[in-house]
């Protein structure tokens, strides 16, 4: 389930784990300098306030040719973002690059 989301649905590459890690179980992803490491945990509860933020081209588009199911947030004026869920539940930022060019934004885009 993990990797066809992260890496079927955003486009990230799984990366091996260390031998001395992976038996533990769970998964490592990368794209360019992004990083997420994800992995079991008994019992689990999603991550539904906590969350990492995706910064993506494109933002719209891609929510739409993916069929996510996506939550719009539009309380910061101008930004374009929306939340979505990974197959666990752990919540998702996505924010779309042109949208923090265009703003007076702080962030930098991960490619």
């Amino acid at each position: 389930m993990a990797r066809g989301f992260y890496c079927g649905v955003l486009g990230m590459a799984e990366v091996p784990k260390p031998a001395v890690m992976a038996a533990r179980g769970g998964a490592w992803f990368e794209a360019g300098a992004l990083r997420i490491h994800v992995g079991p945990e008994a019992p689990f509860v999603p991550a539904r306030k906590a969350h990492p933020a995706l910064i993506r081209r494109d933002l719209v588009d891609f929510v739409e040719r993916a069929g996510l199911t996506a939550t719009w947030n539009a309380e910061i004026d101008g930004l374009v973002r929306c939340h979505v869920a990974d197959p666990f539940g752990n919540r998702i930022e996505l924010v779309d690059a042109d949208s923090l060019r265009a703003g007076s934004h702080r962030q930098e885009e991960v490619e």
